[in-house]
């Protein structure tokens, strides 16, 4: 199986910046995606950015400029640099992984999530 662990969550100032990661562990043969979704209260999980197994990028519009994602460790970590955040990027941040592992097919993986909090 696969396990996620983050780390980074905290309170913030707007225009201030936080980092987020997240390392994967467990019986993993292969990743192929590596995201941060984010989910408020009362709305749905959106994808906040992803990056693939060959280095696609991909960023909501609400954070591009703002937002880098990164890897490291063969892709088994990935960090989420959160510059001059808003209010509204209040949520809970959660790291996702598209991967196989030795005992199953290829399915999404979660991490438990961690609270960022923008306010004035």
């Amino acid at each position: 199986q696969v396990q996620l662990v983050e780390s980074g969550g905290g309170l913030v100032q707007p225009g201030g910046s936080l980092r987020l990661s997240c390392a994967a562990s467990g019986s993993i043969i292969s990743i192929y995606t590596m995201s941060w979704y984010r989910q408020a209260p009362g709305k749905q999980r959106d994808l906040v950015a992803s990056v693939t197994s060959l280095g696609i990028t991909n960023y909501a519009d609400s954070v591009k400029g703002r937002f880098t994602i990164s890897r490291a460790n063969a892709g088994k970590t990935v960090s989420l640099q959160m510059n001059s955040l808003k209010p509204e990027d209040t949520a809970v941040y959660y790291c996702n992984t598209r991967a196989l592992s030795s005992a199953t097919p290829v399915r999404d993986y979660w991490g438990q999530g961690t609270q960022v909090t923008v306010s004035s």
